[in-house]
């Protein structure tokens, strides 16, 4: 027979335990609830204060912000001013230089699809597409934040209309070598498998994209208007419903896979073979600064 404790039976401490672990579970909903109720009045009090606001041109922006391509189409022939060449020496450091180019839209040898691994965290990375060209240029397309001086870039912040959206267009010894040469970052490069003439009309869309910016802001987010979400759009502009809606694209570190799945890359092997293959960061490393970035990056990988 189990003995009383301190004059206490048995039955009487056992209800007890019992009503504790009640109390200790109301408890942890309530506080559950108090703080899901405190995020979501933060969560509306900051879309009440954003949502009347307006994307601006004008604004005191970082550096390498400041300048907004812009495509004159004539033809075949594509002039690109303000287009960003920068030569970094540290992750912020830079020799700032924006040029003016032109390209023919009819001479595109490759499309290539770039995930940057900036996070342990899988499903964090920043994309890319990058053009090359048959006289070797490299174009590069990256959908950014555009950031004032002092502003950082947090994804929360995203969600509620702190950045206007950028369109970067760059060469790739700017926007590609300050992930891998600078910042380190695991990156891949994949060739991109457009139907033939799409490749053309995914640059033009790309430029007519980068012309709307430039005069006509937009809200950058982190969910529906990223770095991803915003290529898809364009994808789906030129050839619609080439991909579906699907979780991946809001996580661009996940969205390798879909493109796999899609046929939207070559297969170098199976997909665990194709990510080995197209990482390119540690043959970057080995580049000596002064012979081409592109050539140098893409050596180890499988031609066309």
């Amino acid at each position: 027979m189990a003995r009383s404790i301190g004059g206490i039976p048995p039955q009487i401490l056992g209800t007890g335990g019992n009503m504790l672990q009640t109390i200790a579970m109301a408890l942890s909903i309530i506080s559950g609830s108090i703080i899901l109720i405190i995020l979501s009045r933060l969560s509306w009090l900051k879309f009440r204060r954003f949502r009347n606001l307006s994307p601006s041109l004008d604004l005191e922006w970082v550096e390498d912000c400041k300048g907004l391509c812009q495509a004159k189409i004539d033809g075949s022939i594509v002039e690109l001013t303000d287009l960003r060449d920068f030569t970094w020496t540290s992750k912020r450091d830079h020799d700032g230089k924006w040029i003016t180019t032109k390209v023919n839209v009819d001479k595109i040898v490759d499309v290539w699809y770039i995930v940057d691994h900036f996070h342990d965290i899988k499903g964090l990375a920043h994309t890319m597409l990058s053009f090359k060209f048959e006289d070797g240029q490299c174009i590069s397309f990256s959908f950014e934040t555009r950031r004032e001086l002092g502003e950082r870039y947090h994804p929360w912040d995203g969600l509620w209309r702190a950045y206007e959206l950028y369109l970067v267009v760059s060469t790739e010894s700017d926007a590609l070598a300050l992930r891998t040469n600078q910042r380190k970052h695991k990156v891949h490069l994949f060739r991109a498998t457009p139907q033939p003439g799409n490749d053309k009309a995914l640059f033009l869309a790309l430029c007519n994209r980068a012309n709307e910016l430039a005069t006509n802001p937009e809200w950058y987010h982190t969910l529906t208007s990223s770095c991803t979400t915003a290529i898809v759009d364009q994808i789906n502009l030129i050839a619609p419903g080439r991909i579906p809606p699907m979780w991946r694209t809001l996580l661009p570190g996940h969205s390798v896979r879909a493109a796999h799945r899609l046929k939207l890359i070559q297969d170098w092997g199976g997909y665990d073979e194709t990510l080995r293959i197209s990482r390119i960061d540690e043959q970057a490393q080995t580049w000596d600064g002064k012979s081409d970035y592109s050539t140098h990056i893409r050596a180890n990988l499988p031609a066309k």
